[in-house]
């Protein structure tokens, strides 16, 4: 019984100590995918803020970053809609570089992280 104690107070302080290894950006940049016309197209969202992409409607709640791999590892909180319609299509969080580990599934559009907007990269 002792070790399962120490087994889960280790695991509690190491997700504590992951979690702090990461730190929210302003925004990200998003790109967004038609899939019939092939076209692409980059946009730049404030955290808080919603924006088209293509016809789709998107809102960035957070993006985060670790500190030692600020434009690889970028993971958003997304909310993505049809514009004109109330039934969210996805929300949750997507990882750069893992972009269909959780996508979007849409039959026409695609829309995935790139990278949040950090200090340096401003």
């Amino acid at each position: 019984m002792k070790h399962f104690a120490f087994g889960a107070a280790l695991l509690a302080a190491t997700t504590v100590s992951a979690q702090q290894k990461v730190q929210s950006g302003p925004g990200a940049i998003l790109r967004g995918l038609d899939k019939v016309s092939g076209q692409t197209v980059d946009v730049e969202m404030q955290s808080g803020q919603s924006g088209e992409v293509f016809g789709l409607d998107v809102a960035l709640g957070d993006c985060r970053y670790p500190p030692e791999n600020p434009t690889g590892d970028a993971f958003a909180y997304l909310t993505i809609w049809e514009k004109g319609k109330s039934d969210q299509l996805f929300d949750g969080w997507m990882i750069a570089t893992s972009p269909a580990l959780n996508a979007l599934d849409h039959a026409r559009y695609d829309v995935w992280v790139i990278r949040c907007i950090t200090p340096s990269a401003d």
